[in-house]
């Protein structure tokens, strides 16, 4: 129940503050006032304006002497000054006072007790507070009358565009983090994923601070405790895999791995739904309904029923949910320690094979290297597949350096003997364009075939190039499919498309390499 709730302290005097509405009270908002509608399955749909996705070049950083040491400065991290940071704070709240309403949700980032964190948003869009309620773990009541001060704020005045003449800003857009402060201002843009990885970035430099392995990956659990994490880039399956109905959901994208075992830092999903399909991801299709927020979905005016397969808005259209909408998750989003680590990779080049068991030093390699690749077409401009690497498959939210990560993951897999995975979700028998998209159903045979420790039991035969040891066989997999240099026509042109990519995993590599072992180093593609 919405209560009033005060934030003189930060000099906002509006005539109505709403502090974790309902639902129900969103919906109508939204509707009445933000051009929201409501759709067939129940789900609000919603739409972001000019800014359908993140805006990256806009993220800064304040640097300050008591954490500029930890801070991986560069193009993922920009820094801007205090000055500068206070000035478009100011900006924010000043925003706030013309407003009708300001929505504030008092909310926790992290399941497990022991590391989880308050958080608390201050925003003017009823989709905002919805979309946050959703993301967030939502507290009882006991636990909101005991709130007190948060422990990160987020300031979302993203209806008033920055002033590009602030120092350290380039635009009209600014996605600002003080890590000191311990808040988040967001202007010039209404996107509200800005929102949800702002949480993540300051929980991977909260977390590693308490000893804590802060992680981009979907995690599951099965029926025997034994607990899965996948780790991959936008579009690799990371959700859709982890969504199995024999298995039960810890969550789908932002994760911790305490002394304890590995907690969800989120209490809801936020999905890719372009070419949402029933069959193929019933238990995202299903979980859109009443509380959800679609963002950017085109829908039939009358019948108000999505099209999930229109990009017109965007390629980037999103389902978001509380976690409770999956029927089989587990909650509390706790578990043990996991058994298997599994990295995906969509290689559009089709070069990479459907499933290789890998090494510790492999682990460390194609955790840092984080590849995946963009096909043509996805983006203007793309024409010929493009490989992407983004450092522990998330380094646009990474606050320390790569590395400093992969120590962690490392140190927990020794501990724990964790078998480790690369999966390729891409193409087979040929890049994007000549060969085709490995089935789902193939990829979650393999997926299959791990939790049931049959593939780990499979000789496996190492491949010449990538150094990968290929499984001999997968139950319910084409024999032929699991080794690339078979699956294609020309073994020649396979030959020059392997080490192509080989190339751009050595030249991306390079920047690793004063930080990390001859070992690793050398347990990369050769």
């Amino acid at each position: 129940m919405s209560r009033p709730f005060d934030l003189k302290s930060l000099r906002i005097h509006a005539s109505e503050v709403l502090r974790n509405p309902s639902a129900a009270r969103l919906y109508e908002l939204a509707v009445a006032h933000e051009g929201a509608a409501i759709l067939a399955s129940g789900a609000l749909a919603t739409f972001s304006g000019a800014k359908t996705g993140r805006s990256p070049k806009d993220k800064r950083i304040v640097r300050h002497p008591s954490s500029e040491q930890r801070v991986w400065w560069g193009p993922v991290n920009i820094p801007i000054e205090p000055d500068a940071f206070l000035a478009c704070r100011t900006r924010a709240l000043d925003a706030f006072k013309n407003q009708p309403r300001v929505f504030v949700v008092d909310a926790f980032a992290g399941w497990d007790p022991a590391s989880r964190i308050k958080v608390r948003v201050l925003c003017s869009r009823a989709y905002h507070a919805l979309f946050m309620r959703n993301l967030l773990i939502r507290p009882t009541s006991d636990e909101l009358e005991q709130f007190g001060d948060p422990d990160f704020l987020i300031i979302n005045a993203g209806h008033v565009e920055a002033d590009p003449s602030t120092p350290g800003l380039q635009s009209k857009t600014g996605v600002l983090l003080d890590l000191d402060r311990r808040e988040m201002v967001i202007l010039g843009t209404a996107y509200a994923g800005e929102m949800k990885k702002g949480v993540f970035t300051f929980m991977n430099d909260a977390m590693p601070l308490r000893g804590v392995l802060s992680m981009h990956c979907s995690a599951n659990e099965g029926e025997q405790g034994d607990v899965s994490l996948f780790f991959g880039l936008s579009g690799t399956g990371k959700t859709t895999l982890s969504s199995d109905p024999r298995r039960r959901l810890i969550g789908d994208d932002e994760h911790g791995w305490n002394d304890d075992g590995v907690f969800n830092i989120e209490g809801g999903c936020y999905a890719k739904c372009i070419n949402l399909d029933e069959e193929d991801e019933p238990q995202i299709f299903h979980a859109i309904r009443f509380g959800s927020v679609l963002e950017n979905v085109v829908f039939d005016a009358d019948t108000r029923m999505p099209f999930y397969s229109d990009s017109s808005l965007t390629e980037n259209t999103r389902a978001c949910y509380p976690i409770e909408a999956i029927d089989h998750a587990k909650i509390p989003c706790m578990a043990g320690h996991p058994s298997n680590i599994i990295l995906l990779a969509c290689d559009a080049f089709g070069v990479l094979p459907p499933v290789s068991k890998l090494t510790p030093e492999q682990v460390m390699y194609h955790f840092l290297s984080g590849y995946t690749a963009k096909t043509a077409g996805t983006e203007v401009g793309t024409v010929e597949p493009e490989a992407t690497f983004s450092a522990c498959f998330g380094a646009a939210f990474l606050v320390w350096e790569p590395a400093k990560y992969a120590e962690l993951l490392a140190d927990r897999m020794r501990r724990h003997k964790a078998d480790a995975w690369l999966i390729n979700t891409g193409w087979t028998g040929g890049p994007h364009g000549v060969g085709s998209r490995i089935k789902l159903s193939h990829t979650r045979a393999i997926i299959d075939a791990i939790h049931s420790g049959e593939l780990a039991e499979i000789p496996t035969i190492e491949d010449p190039i990538f150094g990968l040891r290929i499984p001999q066989a997968c139950p319910h997999v084409p024999s032929e499919m699991l080794f690339p240099r078979r699956s294609w026509g020309s073994p020649e042109d396979y030959e020059r498309a392997a080490r192509s990519l080989v190339a751009r995993f050595h030249a991306n590599f390079s920047r690793f390499a004063d930080q990390t072992s001859d070992a690793i180093k050398r347990a990369g593609p050769r």
